[in-house]
């Protein structure tokens, strides 16, 4: 079996990723679009929002985006990335189970939970077959149980030295990128069009996860009920191409 194992690094306090050529050449390889967590399956409640006529073309598919990563689970999930980066850094085994209870049980409706558990465990599992790394284990050990998405995330970025910042933004560009997917096959959308809504979200991006930095675990709500209900009723939709 083919397996690259590293040591665990000092963390460049300063962020600057470009400082650790591996770091950066790992965090782009786990938040790409060929990283098989199974992202491409699920549309986060877009294919109910898209049937029920609340996502038409472009721009509503762009204001419903800004919406959830702002005020739904976008920055939710962003949040809970930066906390457990922070436990797993400082190897807070406490501190990194709270988190993970927390994160499991703060998710809305079953696909959901369903959508953001299995990404999390395939992230974990294929970190740890291919990217091996001192404390890894530990910290999962730690989380006693369930990982989502974003703790996965963030766990296996600090165990390997990848300042949080740019984690964080490459989660959320990774989480905007496969909604924009899931939008744009649904709509249907071309590509061009679809692109022209990841420019238009950058800011909120990175909006978003300057707030997710600075914010405490008593920060964390949504107020995306539109997209929660979404979540709820994709469940019992007649035909679905997505799982979530």
């Amino acid at each position: 079996m083919l397996m690259t194992v590293s040591k665990s690094a000092s963390l460049d306090v300063s962020g600057d990723i470009t400082a650790q050529p591996a770091a950066l050449y790992r965090l782009m390889t786990w938040l790409s679009p060929s990283f098989p967590v199974g992202a491409f399956s699920y549309s986060s409640g877009i294919e109910w929002a898209v049937e029920a006529g609340d996502i038409v073309d472009a721009a509503s598919l762009r204001d419903w985006l800004a919406a959830m990563l702002t005020e739904g689970s976008g920055f939710c999930d962003a949040v809970l990335l930066a906390h457990a980066h922070r436990a797993a850094l400082a190897q807070n085994s406490v501190a990194l189970r709270e988190v993970a209870e927390l994160a499991a049980a703060f998710v809305p409706s079953r696909e959901r939970q369903l959508e953001t558990t299995t990404q999390g465990r395939a992230f974990i599992d294929i970190a740890r077959a291919a990217w091996a790394c001192d404390g890894l284990e530990a910290m999962v050990s730690a989380c006693g149980g369930t990982i989502v998405y974003p703790l996965a995330v963030g766990i296996v970025s600090a165990v390997h030295a990848i300042p949080l910042p740019p984690a964080m933004h490459g989660f959320l560009h990774a989480v905007v990128s496969n909604w924009i997917s899931a939008g744009a096959r649904l709509v249907p959308l071309g590509q061009t069009d679809s692109q022209r809504i990841l420019a238009g979200l950058e800011a909120d991006v990175a909006a978003t996860a300057e707030r997710a930095l600075a914010a405490s675990l008593d920060d964390l709500g949504s107020a995306t009920f539109r997209a929660d209900l979404a979540s709820f009723r994709h469940e019992t939709q007649y035909t679905r191409l997505f799982r979530s």
